[in-house]
């Protein structure tokens, strides 16, 4: 059904005109599935519905979205506005109308209620464009990309922000989306994901934040702590300097997350907030959870947590890393039943899930992926170009049949390259890769208990392939070697019940880039 909407869809934009945006006939339940159930935070005080049972719009500009908004019999009449193409400065103007209160430089959803705004098609791109929340509820934004939005430079638009909320925001869920700029705040850029000015009730969940100096913040200042009631669940930061969140006060639960690369801080808890820390997965970082840059403290909850390769700083009088004996300094109750992942399968279970064009596929909450049951045309086979690489659903083009061992178990080796990792070998994701510090090393996949393999794939990341030459397979536990041989790919060899497999390069035309190192019992 879905596919045949996504169809319906298409050739309705092709046929209507541009000036407006276009509404869609469709039957009550099809336009309510523009989005899944709200999560976390966001499915309290009434819960989050967006624009469900409300009208259905297209938009393929900025302005069509704001004229969505302003058409409306009232500003807090549901409306559902599927968007499609890029949206940046050059198609977003202001319209003015009773039910709206917009701007030119932003899509400002400010003094309404009861919106949908989901990517669709070949996906939703807000190009250097922020979407603005102020003075309104039951929001939902899922299946869009926002990129590059400046605070200073040219163009500039929302203070920087890529999403930004204020003033009285009430019931937010950001779903499904990737929200990424190309530097921090010298280059022009702000927060990813902000909140000030008595917020409450937002969830961000499978969603990716890279590549910026600063992932978000739940309060402006020591003194803005009436924010509160935040979730973040399996959404991937990576790149990122700090503010992961950064918390002044209030209540955030933070569960089921992979950090990648956090270069000076992570979750910053301060001004009293209290954050509950659940089963995320911490990699290649520094300081990822503490009090920084203040001697106003705050507190955490901690358990389940993967801290891979991540280093911390001194104590001192404005800094105060949890680590590297992270325990709990608070208690923190949740009012919603969740499920959580394993943290050990985190970064797989998030490639497979975050960011926009992955089909609104979600965790079961066992270590496994399904698609939702109501998921919109947003899951239609025509990709953006823009979609992240790292939320590829599939491990690798090459990939073989049978149950992957590796998803879940733990990895490491003889020694990496700079900006590599032994966890991106079994994460899912052929965009990140473990390299040795030479040509030559060792990679290893483990588990906690006797595991038999008899089968492994060795896949190569892209622009390397063939890099890999002569080869062996060591049954870790016992240094037995169970094959040899050149070249990555698939390799059978006698199974071996055993804790540990290891691939060991002792040859290579160039320096070897592991993407995947999936093992198979046959």
């Amino acid at each position: 059904m879905r596919r045949s909407v996504a169809l319906r869809l298409s050739a309705v934009l092709g046929v209507a005109g541009a000036a407006g945006a276009i509404a869609l006939g469709l039957p009550q339940h099809e336009a309510s599935a523009a989005a899944n159930a709200a999560t976390g935070f966001a499915s309290q005080n009434g819960g989050t519905t967006g624009g469900a049972g409300g009208t259905t719009v297209k938009a393929t500009t900025g302005t069509q979205i704001h004229n969505a908004l302003c058409t409306r019999a009232a500003s807090n009449t549901p409306i559902i506005i599927q968007v499609e193409g890029t949206i940046n400065h050059g198609n977003t103007t202001k319209v003015s109308g009773d039910s709206c209160n917009t701007a030119a430089d932003k899509i400002e959803l400010k003094e309404i209620s009861n919106v949908t705004i989901v990517g669709v098609g070949a996906g939703a791109t807000f190009d250097q464009l922020g979407i603005h929340i102020r003075d309104s509820s039951n929001i939902i934004i899922q299946n869009v990309t926002v990129k590059n939005v400046k605070k200073s430079g040219s163009p500039t638009s929302n203070g920087g922000d890529a999403i930004g909320m204020e003033s009285t925001v009430r019931n937010v869920w950001v779903d499904h989306a990737t929200l990424e700029a190309s530097g921090g705040e010298s280059e022009g850029f702000d927060g990813l994901f902000d909140m000030k000015d008595d917020t409450e009730y937002v969830t961000l969940s499978y969603s990716i934040l890279r590549n910026s100096g600063r992932g978000g913040l739940i309060g402006s200042s020591e003194t803005d702590t009436g924010n509160s009631n935040i979730t973040f669940h399996h959404n991937k930061y990576q790149n990122i300097d700090s503010r992961t969140p950064l918390l002044r006060g209030g209540i955030a639960h933070i569960y089921n997350n992979h950090y990648v690369s956090l270069n000076e801080s992570g979750i910053n808890s301060r001004a009293g907030a209290k954050a509950r820390v659940d089963s995320n997965y911490f990699e290649d970082s520094k300081d990822v959870l503490g009090t920084f840059y203040t001697d106003a403290a705050g507190y955490w909850q901690v358990s389940g947590n993967i801290f891979d390769n991540v280093t911390w700083s001194a104590k001192g009088t404005d800094n105060n890393p949890a680590g590297p004996n992270v325990v709990s300094n608070t208690s923190v109750s949740i009012p919603y039943s969740f499920t959580a992942d394993n943290a050990s399968c985190v970064p797989s279970i998030v490639a497979a899930t975050a960011g926009a064009n992955t089909g609104l596929k979600v965790s079961t909450g066992t270590c496994s992926v399904t698609s939702s049951p109501s998921a919109s045309p947003t899951s239609s086979p025509t990709s953006s170009p823009t979609s992240s690489p790292t939320s590829s659903p599939t491990a690798s083009p090459t990939a073989t049949s049978g149950t992957n061992l590796s998803i879940g178990a733990g990895a490491d080796g003889s020694s990496k390259a700079s900006g590599t990792s032994y966890g991106n070998v079994k994460d899912g994701d052929v965009s990140t890769y473990w390299s040795p510090s030479g040509t030559t090393g060792d990679i290893s996949i483990k588990w906690s208990s006797a595991t038999t393999v008899g089968r492994i794939n060795i896949v190569e990341a892209s622009g390397s392939t063939g890099a890999i030459g002569a080869w062996q397979v060591l049954n870790g536990a016992t240094g037995a070697v169970l094959k040899s041989g050149t070249g990555a790919g698939s390799i059978s060899f006698t199974a071996a019940s055993t804790t540990k497999v290891t691939f060991r390069i002792t040859g290579a035309t160039a320096t070897p880039k592991v993407a995947e190192f999936q093992t198979f019992a046959s």
